[in-house]
């Protein structure tokens, strides 16, 4: 029996998954704990034009992410910050700090998703990569001057 899968079921398939199955494991197994409904052609149907609906937004959100990408290496993003001898400073500069500098000129970015291996403790330009959405990945200028 071919069934359409409404939840991931482990050893099987995932959701939205169409796939032959016995038909007592079906009837007694999937169908009651409502983890698949059998698959018809309107159903299917309907599964595939969703699909489309799915990818079509998925398309639209990485556009958007490319766009956001061209803007933000565009930018400097300058920190004013008290330095000693040889450029270091006192301190450093965060991927928080990172985050709340970006937010504040008009970008949303998560803290989490600046890729920074470590603080930033000296004078200079920086170049930082920041996740900006799945498979999309944006470089940012961070220039720390002293203050």
């Amino acid at each position: 029996m071919k069934v359409i899968l409404k939840e991931d079921v482990k050893k099987l398939g995932k959701e939205g998954d169409i796939v032959d199955v016995a038909d007592g494991y079906a009837r007694n197994y999937l169908m009651p704990r409502k983890l698949a409904t059998k698959a018809t052609r309107q159903k299917i149907k309907s599964l595939k034009r969703e699909e489309k609906r799915q990818q079509k937004k998925e398309q639209e959100k990485v556009e958007e992410a490319e766009k956001t990408t061209e803007k933000i290496e565009d930018r400097i993003f300058e920190f004013s910050v008290k330095a000693g001898e040889e450029g270091r400073l006192f301190g450093s500069v965060t991927s928080k700090d990172i985050a709340e500098k970006v937010n504040d000129a008009g970008f949303e970015i998560e803290k989490k998703n600046i890729e920074l291996e470590d603080k930033i403790k000296s004078l200079g330009t920086h170049k930082i990569p920041v996740k900006i959405y799945k498979n999309v990945v944006a470089t940012i200028n961070v220039k720390v001057v002293e203050a």
